[in-house]
């Protein structure tokens, strides 16, 4: 999931050596803390939010199949 996640994000932004994907895991979830460059938090987000919440879906998605404990996708300032 973690490669999925800075792959598609890298593919996204002008800066992809600057994207860092984060693992935080607990008891019952696991929060993927996303960092980007300057200039390239708008392009994650998208229009009207529309990239994020693609993205978030599919994390969860992949991440329920897969039988795990509940995900979640952080964008970090």
């Amino acid at each position: 999931m973690h490669e999925f996640i800075e792959s598609t994000i890298k593919l996204l932004v002008d800066n992809p050596d600057e994207v860092k994907v984060n693992i935080v895991e607990t008891e019952d979830r696991i929060v993927y803390e996303l960092t980007v460059g300057e200039g390239d938090f708008g392009m994650v987000i998208g229009k009207k939010g529309r990239n994020i919440s693609a993205l978030r879906t599919l994390v969860f998605a992949v991440n329920a199949k897969e039988g795990g404990k509940k995900a979640r996708l952080d964008i970090i300032d």
